[in-house]
């Protein structure tokens, strides 16, 4: 089984790395400060007990057994023996050229750079590093432990056989793969983020309540959650970095994003999280909407 790292230890972050901890594999998970890794670490312990209750399944990991998989830590000399590594880290270009950048100095030449950014550009993201051809797109779905879909992104220099790599680890973690070519966005959030966006913008105009909003998705479509609920869920600084990529992407009005959702955002509400988004949450993270 090959050593998986993942950077970014938030809340994708922490279900990367307990997707493929459960799936047998040793797991490196990095962030910046220690707090931010022992959240991530309850988080996993709950989230591992929860999916075990769920499946009711004896051969499913515990919370103990996947723990004892992952390696915490601030350091990227713990990704010295990493053979792919999963960056999870804000929507910020900055921040991520850094991230890769570190990565190319610290990780073997043979390593794969997996991003699950929701809309850079794989190839821009590729540019900063040595290794294009080892760039791809790995698009976890919140959360990622109990999805089974992984929308991967081939950028314009990835090869062959880092598709068939990461196709092959994801299969070994019980993923399946839609591979899809690189643009801003890819196929999931570019019809996403519209989607979200337009809802703020009814919820803004008072054209209904968020509750109605998400209720007529539910109800009328079959959504498992509505809109604005499921902005909560992958949260609102979140869904405002995706609409500026692809707003200066495409350079298309379509994507600017709702002056309601800049000011939640302002205001520190970023949804489930922050315990507040379009709905107020008893425990940030982990309870359902009030």
């Amino acid at each position: 089984m090959p050593t998986v790292g993942v950077v970014g230890a938030g809340v994708m972050g922490a279900g990367v790395a307990q997707t493929f901890a459960q799936a047998n594999m040793k797991v490196v998970l990095l962030d910046v400060a220690q707090p931010i890794l022992d959240r991530a670490r309850a988080e996993i312990r709950q989230s591992s007990r929860l999916r075990q209750m769920l499946l009711r399944d004896a051969r499913t990991a515990g919370a103990s057994e996947t723990l004892s998989r992952i390696t915490f830590t601030t350091e990227y000399e713990a990704l010295r023996d990493a053979d792919f590594v999963v960056e999870s880290v804000t929507e910020n270009w900055e921040i991520k050229r850094a991230v890769f950048a570190r990565l190319d100095e610290a990780c073997p030449a043979h390593a794969v750079f997996a991003s699950n950014t929701s809309a850079i550009p794989i190839t821009r993201l590729a540019s900063a590093t040595a290794r294009p051809s080892q760039v791809i797109g790995t698009h976890f779905m919140n959360p990622a432990p109990m999805k089974t879909t992984v929308e991967v992104i081939r950028g314009f220099h990835t090869s062959d056989e880092t598709v068939g790599q990461t196709v092959e680890l994801l299969a070994r973690a019980g993923k399946e793969a839609v591979v899809v070519n690189d643009s801003p966005g890819f196929v999931s959030n570019r019809v996403l983020m519209l989607t979200v966006n337009e809802a703020v913008f009814l919820l803004q105009e008072q054209v209904a309540s968020a509750e109605d909003i998400d209720r007529i998705f539910r109800s009328c479509f079959g959504h498992k959650m509505g809109p604005l609920e499921t902005a909560d869920l992958i949260g609102l600084d979140t869904i405002l970095f995706s609409l500026e990529v692809l707003y200066e992407s495409f350079n298309d009005p379509k994507f600017r994003p709702s002056p309601l959702l800049r000011k939640l955002v302002a205001a520190g509400l970023h949804g489930r999280k922050s315990g507040r988004g379009f709905y107020t949450y008893e425990q940030a993270a982990s309870a359902g909407p009030s």
